[in-house]
């Protein structure tokens, strides 16, 4: 009787550790057998599903990722702080406004239409999509480090 308690009482210990946050953190970070490229497929879909949700749901201040293709280059705000801007497309179709703080980071000066952008960066709700700005390291230390790759350098 005690060891089918005990067997019992172990089931739901391991049940509920299979369940539970941690084993699920755990388990997302072992390496599986997709490849690069297939994560990086799933990922970006799961940004653009956020970002949508972002977006739809009018929310603000939210660190968000992401990646897309440049579709226009805007004239830099030079209001306050410099700002480079830009509008990306994401695969899902919406547009983002990039505003990349040059006074802190350096510019890309090498950006133009057509290419390809990796952004991490705070999320603030506009009615056309949406504007990802600190996309910078913050000198204060206050506020979540962002950043820009593109062509493989890094601009933070």
């Amino acid at each position: 009787m005690k060891k089918t308690l005990l067997i019992i009482l172990v089931c739901f210990a391991v049940y509920g550790f299979l369940k539970s946050p941690l084993f699920l953190s755990v388990k997302s970070a072992i390496v599986t057998e997709r490849s690069v490229t297939e994560r990086s497929v799933t990922e970006a879909s799961n940004s653009d599903r956020f970002l949508a949700q972002a977006f739809e749901n009018n929310l603000s201040d939210v660190q968000v990722g992401g990646s897309g293709q440049v579709v226009k280059i805007l004239p830099d705000d030079t209001q306050g702080s410099q700002h480079q801007r830009f509008i990306v497309k994401l695969k899902s179709g919406q547009t983002i406004l990039i505003a990349h703080n040059i006074d802190i980071a350096p510019r890309i000066n090498s950006l133009k239409a057509g290419d390809h952008i990796n952004f991490y960066g705070e999320y603030e709700w506009s009615a056309k999509g949406g504007v990802v700005h600190w996309t910078h390291h913050d000198p204060g230390g206050r506020h979540e480090n962002g950043w820009l790759n593109h062509g493989g350098k890094m601009y933070e």
